[in-house]
């Protein structure tokens, strides 16, 4: 597909970012999860965020946004570049861009570069754009307003909270769903935003967010049931594309409240450390 398809269809640039460990930064950890368009789960290759030496409080240079705002033009490519922030590497910038996830350009703005720039010779290798999403991410995610989701809180002491990317007809979201007792009992809040994998998903998707009860609503969709519901101003459609601007190409898709995107399915356990560890 043409570099410029991605722009028209509003595809996502990026659609995954792997942090490289200190071990190897070839070393990938495996995310379970349902892909986009999928009916059945497939397995994925995770994206993880950890500490790096960039750092997101620098001021936009508006003047790589407007050379880069001109050569996308130029090229017949209509995006609102919104800030470009340098890096630690010399000359290399982070893009924002509405509606799309983060990418690299050059000073010039005359070329977007997709992926990872890992930081090698002082010590562990760093991915140099783990800041930059986790922020990005961490900001979108606070600005959705609470009554939009579906929430299921902790029981007793909140240690942590996470918001999870679901779609009601994905296998291992419901099994995620399935051990929603667990992961409440060990103190994590779980946030539910709407991530439909298929336009046959969303009708079922709107029916739940519009449902009198939607807890209720979500609980019988993740069991199998068909589920109807009045119409309604549903958030489903703007939170499908909040998802898509995070680089979400499948479900479950979890962050947690710094922004850190964890993974796709994970054990409860396993869930609630990580959800405490970022």
């Amino acid at each position: 597909m043409m570099f410029s398809s991605f722009f028209a269809t509003r595809r996502p640039l990026v659609t995954r970012y792997v942090l490289s460990s200190a071990l190897s930064i070839a070393m990938l950890g495996g995310v379970v999860g349902c892909s986009n368009g999928d009916t059945a789960p497939t397995n994925k290759t995770t994206s993880q965020t950890a500490s790096s030496t960039s750092t997101t409080n620098k001021d936009s240079d508006a003047d790589v946004v407007k050379a880069l705002n001109a050569n996308l033009s130029a090229s017949g490519l209509n995006e609102t570049i919104t800030s470009a922030v340098p890096t630690s590497m010399e000359g290399i910038y982070w893009v924002k861009a509405e509606g799309l996830p983060g990418f690299f350009t050059d000073k010039s703005g005359k070329h977007i570069i997709q992926g990872q720039i890992v930081e090698i010779g002082n010590g562990d290798p760093v991915d140099i754009s783990s800041e930059f999403i986790a922020n990005d991410a961490k900001t979108a995610l606070e600005a959705v307003n609470k009554k939009d989701m579906i929430i299921y809180p902790a029981t007793g002491e909140t240690k942590a909270a996470i918001y999870v990317f679901t779609d009601a007809d994905c296998g291992y979201c419901r099994q995620l769903h399935s051990e929603m007792a667990d992961i409440n009992a060990r103190g994590i809040e779980v946030r539910y935003l709407a991530w439909p994998r298929s336009d046959q998903s969303i009708p079922k998707m709107n029916a739940i967010w519009c449902s009198e009860d939607r807890m209720a609503a979500m609980n019988q969709a993740k069991g199998g049931a068909e589920i109807a519901g009045p119409s309604c101003d549903s958030p489903v459609e703007q939170q499908l594309a909040l998802g898509r601007s995070l680089g979400v190409r499948g479900t479950p898709a979890i962050f947690t409240e710094a922004g850190a995107q964890i993974g796709g399915y994970l054990p409860a356990a396993e869930l609630a450390n990580a959800a405490m560890a970022n």
